[in-house]
């Protein structure tokens, strides 16, 4: 027994002093003592929060906020109805549509005047007259029985191919759609968990990300019991510096990530370089295109710069890139629940696949998340693109991206705008992120002015950011000069706040409530716990099902 012991003991200080080595190479020595001092600064600062006296100021603080949020997403007023039980009897035509029409009529952002940043990728009313009569026609069909309805199967394969050949895949390439984003992101990870294990035994899965990646890779590695190693991305270009990411493979690595643009900023990784680093470590590269849709592969047609085409691009015309998620409910105009994780072949999408051959109610197999899955929504993203077509998507190019140039250069060049705040990185595409160069200025609360000009613009962390995310709305009747307009505005505005602050003036602006981005925004960013903000989240989400 004592050999035994002495066995595991030895592989354990092995496996111990292995991953010590590949911790110090991968962060550095200073790195490492920084990563080690954060988190201890974390758990003693969560100590502190957890003593009676202060926990109970947080719970009450926390308790005020969750009262404020739920009025403000649930308190629509005494005339509206609210219905927690089946009617006793069925509703008549005329009072569904009633009821529906009092339903859409609530207040809400006029995305249809291009005042929201992303969120709706709408691709005019013609399309959604075409997209709902495509769905009316299958709105009963499932992919899952593909013998009962051959024709939403012939057109989910056709999505596919389609995308794959945007995206230069070679012949054997083969793909899958699914309902979002997030489940493309999913996807690719499970399958590149599953390969390694398969391939390379390998037990406990890593994946390195930039810190811009989305947040489906963290949900994926808390999902699919994957480490994930975030590699920070600082100005000025916001992309992931690849020396930093080479120090940290090591044999657990089962993924290498790069965004086509990532969502914070819209700037574009080096993915050529990451290519050249995947094919050197026999590594999967999953290029994550959701955001950049259909315009990244429409960009050179449309009269503009492709991101790195003299080393070769950002798709399957590089080697070492072996997936990619493409969103085509973003600008694809595709109704919301439609996306696409594509693969360089096919023994890659199996990775994904679940097949259970002995499950009592039969022999089940899918090959994505869902089981049902809705026909109809297929149908709604084919009749979409086939409506559109290249020509559709070329021009919708040339509109959003000269829209976001036009913002991007109101920033640079405005007398106002450029004396406060910079572009953050070199976006390409459909995305320009900005920051407060004026440090008094809190860029938080130039969105909550936006905010109250009937703007929904996104804020980012780490640095602070507010960005716009252009869509068709915001390229059409002006909008995008309405924007600017009150942008300076806003930016103006605050310049004078802050300015009669420091002077000591009694201006009505000084005694303000700060809004709800600059509180969210200011409390996530000064705490170095985040279980208050996670709470807080917790509520928000709560909140989202009180009927």
């Amino acid at each position: 027994m004592s050999s035994i012991r002495q066995i595991f003991l030895v592989l354990f200080v092995f496996r111990l002093l292995r991953n010590s080595f590949y911790f110090l190479r991968g962060h550095g020595v200073l790195g490492s003592l920084s990563i080690f001092y954060n988190a201890l600064y974390k758990r003693l600062y969560h100590m502190f929060l957890s003593l009676p006296g202060i926990r109970s100021k947080v719970d009450k603080q926390i308790a005020s906020a969750t009262k404020e949020l739920e009025d403000k997403l649930t308190g629509f007023g005494p005339d509206t109805n609210r219905y927690r039980k089946l009617p006793k009897e069925p509703w008549t035509p005329e009072q569904l549509k009633t009821e529906l029409t009092q339903l859409s009529n609530l207040k809400r952002t006029r995305w249809e005047e291009g005042k929201v940043s992303g969120a709706v990728y709408h691709g005019g009313d013609e399309l959604l007259n075409i997209q709902a009569e495509a769905m009316k026609l299958f709105s009963v069909s499932n992919p899952i029985h593909a013998d009962v309805f051959p024709a939403v199967r012939k057109m989910e394969a056709e999505i596919v191919a389609m995308v794959l050949s945007m995206f230069n895949a070679p012949d054997h390439a083969a793909g899958a759609t699914t309902s979002g984003g997030t489940e493309s992101i999913l996807m690719a990870c499970l399958s590149a968990r599953n390969k390694a294990k398969a391939e390379r035994r390998v037990s406990y899965p890593e994946m390195i990300i930039p810190s811009t990646a989305h947040a489906a890779f963290h949900k994926a590695g808390q999902y699919f019991g994957i480490t994930v190693h975030l590699v920070h991305c600082a100005a000025p270009d916001y992309t992931v510096p690849i020396n930093k990411v080479r120090r940290l493979i090591n044999p657990n690595t089962i993924l290498l990530v790069g965004s086509a643009p990532n969502y914070p900023h819209g700037n574009v990784d080096d993915i050529p370089a990451l290519s050249r680093l995947a094919i050197q470590h026999k590594l999967p590269l999953h290029v994550d295109c959701c955001l950049g849709s259909f315009l990244m592969p429409c960009l050179a047609k449309a009269g503009f710069p492709s991101p790195y085409a003299e080393s070769g691009g950002f798709d399957f015309a590089l080697p070492g890139v072996t997936s990619i998620s493409v969103d085509t409910h973003k600008y694809g105009f595709a109704p919301k629940g439609n996306s696409c994780i594509l693969y360089r072949n096919k023994s890659l999408r199996q990775y994904q696949y679940f097949i259970s051959p002995d499950w009592s109610g039969g022999v089940y197999g899918s090959p994505s998340i869902a089981g049902s899955r809705a026909g109809a929504l297929i149908a709604g993203a084919w009749a979409s693109m086939m409506a559109v077509g290249e020509k559709g998507y070329i021009d919708a190019t040339h509109k959003i991206v000269s829209t976001r140039i036009t913002v991007q250069n109101a920033i640079k060049e405005h007398p106002v705008l450029k004396e406060t705040l910079s572009v953050m990185g070199d976006p390409m595409v459909s995305v320009i992120a900005f920051e407060s160069k004026d440090k008094p200025i809190d860029i938080y609360d130039i969105a909550d002015a936006m905010s109250a000009k009937g703007w929904h613009l996104n804020s980012v962390q780490d640095p602070p950011g507010l960005h716009v995310a252009v869509t068709m709305p915001m390229t059409r009747d002006g909008a995008v000069d309405n924007l600017i307009e009150d942008l300076v505005a806003v930016v103006r505005t605050e310049k004078e706040r802050v300015v009669e602050q420091m002077t000591g003036g009694t201006g009505a602006g000084l005694e303000r409530k700060r809004g709800r981005q600059a509180q969210l925004y200011g409390v996530a960013g000064s705490l170095p716990d985040k279980s208050v903000v996670e709470r807080m989240v917790v509520a928000y989400l709560d909140t989202l099902y009180l009927a």
